[in-house]
């Protein structure tokens, strides 16, 4: 229930570009100055579309930000500074019950788009509530309706159609059915996983009273588990070299690995939870947990845009992103402070766009990791063409040490999520 480069790509071939998919209101590069009359054109015009599976969005730069636009740098055309072109991979349309805000910089569930964000106190009405808006703005904007459609009762039911769906890899190659000998992999038991916004919540510093009280079983229990997937335990002590250990190892890593977190705003600088708290560590021992902590999910389990870097340059070469990946395909955009004059310059303004905070540029979620098989490339910008290089990236940014066998049984146990 989302979409792959790959298969993206074939639907191209199918059509000659003529797929609905391929229109120049969200899947082209730009959205003028282009010719999709020939083949070749469309080709050129939807590359990012056919190869990285990136949807155009565009937003404008809120009245009232602190900040402008200084300049915008896009290979593609589109290079406004009043409204700034986003490239970004579609997410899942399923497993929405665990969102604790929806879309990647969180306007569906912000007042810019007049909808309400998701806390402990009103979830999950909010989150209802913002999927049935965000089914209009899809139908408005993507498929460019009329405005007419969809009506309340048509809204009910599509949200009532996506909150019953779940989706999770069922077989891994060599690994076979993922609920075997005594595993809970694919989607049924993650259909009645238990959630609640800051279910788990690791980095404690950052929930307030007002985003939640945390816990593992129930809200406020003061149960936590760094341990955020269990469903292969019943692997672990399968001979080592059988397919279905190296995903149970994989697990292990994920759950237990430690990295020093550091230069990775909403965490060591200021604190992101709702703009209630303030004051950073400049350098956090976590895991990977420590921002995927959903219990057998993997995204935020309350909303907190951070930016590790994935769409910053580095500081050597601008087509590379502070973890190493590729990301001389996307637009440069630089922004100024309108108070302190500080400048930053990065491939996605992120939450900035939407609520006008110089200090939450670059800010994203973290998606949510079941299916992540299917869903290639990765991170928002598709920088990461395989696991392997999403693996990698935290390896460059982070400083984080695998081995070749850890860094196959990690990619084996994401691959099986």
């Amino acid at each position: 229930m989302s979409v792959s480069a790959e298969h993206v790509q074939e639907r191209f071939q199918a059509s000659d570009g003529l797929d609905p998919i391929f229109r120049p209101v969200d899947g082209s590069n730009c959205n003028h100055n282009i010719d999709v009359s020939t083949i070749e054109g469309r080709s050129a015009a939807y590359s990012l579309l056919r190869t990285r599976g990136l949807i155009r969005i565009g937003i404008q730069v809120p009245a009232n930000a602190d900040f402008k636009v200084v300049s915008v740098s896009n290979p593609y055309g589109c290079s406004e500074t009043d409204t700034i072109s986003m490239y970004r991979r579609p997410l899942p349309s399923t497993n929405l019950k665990f969102l604790s805000t929806v879309m990647w910089d969180g306007r569906e569930s912000s007042p810019a788009t007049g909808t309400t964000k998701i806390l402990f106190n009103n979830y999950p009405a909010s989150l209802l509530d913002d999927l049935k808006h965000h089914s209009l703005d899809a139908t408005n904007g993507h498929a460019q309706g009329d405005g007419s459609r969809p009506t309340a009762a048509e809204k009910q039911q599509i949200v009532d159609f996506e909150m019953a769906l779940f989706t999770a890899q069922t077989t891994a190659r060599g690994g076979g059915q993922l609920d075997a000998q005594g595993a809970n992999g694919g989607p049924l038991r993650l259909a009645v996983q238990p959630f609640f916004i800051s279910i788990n919540s690791s980095v404690h510093f950052l929930v307030s009273a007002f985003e939640g009280p945390g816990g593992l079983v129930a809200p406020g229990d003061g149960q936590f588990t760094p341990a955020i997937f269990n469903i292969f335990d019943a692997w672990d002590n399968l001979p080592y070299s059988s397919p279905r250990a190296a995903i149970a190892r994989g697990q292990i890593l994920f759950n237990s690995k430690l990295i020093s977190i550091t230069g990775v705003a909403g965490i060591n600088d200021d604190v992101a939870a709702g703009g209630l708290v303030s004051g950073g560590v400049p350098v956090l021992v976590g895991t990977c947990g420590t921002c995927h902590d959903t219990p057998n999910v993997g995204n935020h389990s309350f909303p907190t845009p951070l930016n590790i870097g994935v769409g910053d340059p580095g500081s050597s070469d601008s087509s590379v992103s502070l973890g190493g990946l590729d990301i001389s395909y996307l637009p440069q955009i630089t922004v100024q402070s309108t108070s302190t004059g500080a400048m930053k310059t990065t491939t996605d303004l992120g939450q900035a766009l939407i609520d006008g905070r110089f200090d939450h540029v670059g800010k994203l979620k973290g998606p949510i990791l079941r299916g992540l098989s299917a869903r290639a490339p990765y991170f928002h910008n598709g920088s990461a063409q395989s696991l392997l290089d999403a693996v990698r990236f935290y390896e460059v940014r982070f400083g984080v040490v695998f081995t070749p066998q850890e860094e196959s049984d990690l990619v084996a146990f994401l691959g099986a999520l």
